[in-house]
């Protein structure tokens, strides 16, 4: 009975696919899905590829570049602070921010009562030295007479040169504050002079305002000898081992891009910047007469060892969003276009790219031909 029965459900079983596909078909179900391949969006196909001269990508060696954005700023070790000893009220001001001042030149006027305070002091101590002098000359007389004890003549001496140091120290202090002459009585008013030669970069004072004392008040002017400036640069993180200290670089000003300055490495920072990973570098250089502070500038690093580059017509290059392409014949009529990487202009009209291999053929014209595509 079991033999019957398989046998009898293999004898339908094809009945029932039948079935089951004709219900499908009247069920109205969708056919079998087919993949088309998509046309290459790099691929393009013009009827006419005579009209586009074709050029090879010559070989060129050279040494590898890296040119990074850079600040002019004043040398540390060349800026030097103007100030006043002496807290006051500001009576007059005879420089400004981005003046050029000589050495000793008068910066400002202070009206300050410290002076008065030390020359009180000073006539104290003069006084006291004074009568301190001849208290010993008169204890000397005495003690040679026997009228007192040698212990008496000690004393005396001992005060006469205490009153003489109190003197010396009060003088010292008026000579700080700006007093050179102590037979006259001073005005009270400070003369702030210039420590060294340059630029005024910085100024924290205006006419009126208060003078406190050195530890409680900003730098009155900030004076940079701009004989010699910094370039200061950001370097990337991967872009390092272009730097190396004690070599040159060569520097161009946004504002003079036609001159061509060169600027030492004397320093790479040892700390890189969290956000942007990059590290400061700078450039020590002399000052031609054009660097102003602030200025931008362009500094240009080079390697070591020659590398190898393709070399193609720069009107070979489109410039597409924010990438650089060239067009290469593939077959018959159809051209490719491939993604290279833009490198310095040379002489003749050429530029250096990667991306290709020198000896390949690109079209000479890429924007003409972007735009014979495009119709």
């Amino acid at each position: 009975m079991k033999r019957l029965i398989f046998f009898a459900i293999l004898c339908l079983a094809p009945l029932l696919v039948g079935c089951s596909r004709k219900v499908e078909a009247d069920l109205g179900a969708p056919p079998h899905a087919q993949v088309e391949q998509e046309e290459d969006s790099g691929t393009f196909r013009v009827a006419h590829p005579e009209q586009f001269p074709l050029v090879a990508a010559a070989e060129h060696k050279a040494t590898p570049e890296l040119t990074v954005t850079g600040v002019v700023s004043p040398d540390v070790s060349r800026s030097v602070p103007a100030v006043s000893l002496a807290s006051g009220r500001v009576v007059e001001i005879k420089a400004r921010l981005g003046d050029t001042v000589k050495k000793g030149q008068l910066l400002l006027k202070v009206r300050s009562a410290d002076i008065s305070g030390a020359f009180s002091e000073y006539r104290q101590a003069l006084a006291d030295e004074t009568l301190a002098k001849a208290q010993s000359e008169r204890a000397k007389v005495l003690f040679e007479k026997g009228a007192i004890a040698k212990k008496d003549l000690e004393v005396a001496v001992d005060i006469e040169t205490k009153a003489t140091v109190s003197r010396e120290a009060v003088v010292e202090k008026l000579k700080v504050l700006g007093v050179t002459d102590l037979n006259h009585h001073p005005d009270g008013i400070v003369d702030v002079h210039a420590p060294i030669s340059g630029v005024i970069i910085e100024q924290n004072v205006t006419g009126g305002s208060g003078v406190k004392t050195l530890d409680n008040s900003p730098n009155l002017f900030t004076i940079a000898n701009l004989d010699s400036v910094w370039i200061m640069c950001d370097v990337y993180e991967n872009d390092l081992p272009f730097v190396r200290l004690g070599e040159y670089a060569d520097v161009r000003l946004n504002a003079y891009p036609a001159h061509v300055f060169k600027g030492r490495i004397s320093n790479i920072a040892p700390i890189l910047d969290p956000t942007i990973r990059t590290a400061k570098v700078r450039l020590e250089m002399p000052n031609p007469g054009l660097m102003r502070i602030g200025m931008f500038a362009t500094a240009t690093f080079y390697g070591h060892e020659q590398e190898t580059y393709s070399v193609v017509p720069a009107s070979a290059i489109l410039h597409l969003h924010d990438r650089d392409w060239v067009y290469t014949p593939s077959q018959g009529a159809e051209f490719r276009r491939v993604e290279v990487k833009a490198g310095r202009m040379l002489p003749g009209a050429m530029q250096q790219v990667t991306g290709i291999v020198p000896g390949r053929k690109v079209v000479a014209n890429a924007l003409a031909f972007q735009i014979t595509a495009e119709q």
